[in-house]
């Protein structure tokens, strides 16, 4: 298999300070990674580097075959889906929901006066409608609930048919229902043998969907485990990550977590 990407000793230091530190990490064309690790763990940063959006201070990274500094990443993100919580406030409350998904065929968040073909509202439609969202695409996006708006720019990271899809916590902030039928959803996509890699920032066990093959748990900004889910998502690696005694339960293909009893 061939790696969408590959990052190799990578360090990003802000005001001297290491938000990760001395990562290698590749993921094979395929590959569905779910990455771990408590607030301020270096997730987020390591995303944004993946993306192209942030330059490593030290060590390689190639993304799709392209190494970052000696490419132009704006071709580059053509070919990456990104949506997270980075994206939400950069698109306008008054743009439609149609429009939200459309703008990514050019690179942008809102729209000004491109043009867009019928094959391109055709594939946001069923993009839409694959997410849930069909019936929503005149709505504004500011008027669309939490989870109505992660799956919406979910079909927006999907809609150039990306090589490599990055999702930043797409449940924060869902309530159980939301949680559910988005887990659900992207378990569909997961599974999906034409849907591209994926690598998805989480906090919670119980968010990891079904097909998602491979984890990478990170701790302080540095590699703690990474690997095929089935080996390395163990109690004694998430204790070590989130630093305290926890207890993990697989039940099918979902997962559960929990603290450890006082005393």
């Amino acid at each position: 298999m061939t790696d969408v990407l590959e990052l190799v000793d990578v360090s990003v230091v802000r005001e001297g300070r290491a938000l990760i530190s001395d990562i290698s990490w590749s993921i094979a064309e395929g590959e569905r990674w779910v990455i771990l690790g408590p607030n301020g763990a270096g997730k987020t940063t390591l995303l944004q580097v993946a993306a192209s959006y942030l330059y490593p201070t030290t060590g390689t990274v190639a993304v799709l075959g392209e190494k970052l500094g000696s490419v132009d990443v704006f071709e580059l993100r053509q070919r990456i889906g990104l949506a997270g919580a980075s994206m939400l406030d950069r698109v306008p409350r008054d743009q439609t929901v149609l429009k939200t998904v459309l703008t990514a065929a050019y690179g942008m968040t809102a729209t000004w006066q491109e043009t867009y073909e019928a094959t391109d509202e055709s594939r946001a439609l069923a993009l839409l409608d694959r997410l849930g969202m069909r019936g929503y695409e005149e709505r504004t996006f500011g008027t669309l609930s939490e989870g109505e708006r992660k799956r919406t720019l979910i079909a927006r990271g999907l809609m150039t048919d990306p090589e490599l899809l990055l999702l930043d916590e797409p449940a924060a902030g869902l309530d159980l229902g939301g949680r559910e039928d988005l887990v659900r959803r992207l378990g569909a996509l997961a599974q999906d043998e034409y849907a591209p890699s994926m690598a998805m920032v989480t906090h919670h066990v119980e968010e990891i969907a079904p097909g998602f093959t491979h984890v990478l748990m990170i701790r302080q900004g540095k590699v703690l485990a990474a690997g095929p889910i089935d080996t390395e998502l163990t109690a004694r690696n998430l204790s070590l990550c989130f630093g305290l005694p926890l207890t993990l339960e697989r039940h099918g293909d979902r997962w559960s977590a929990q603290g450890l009893p006082l005393g």
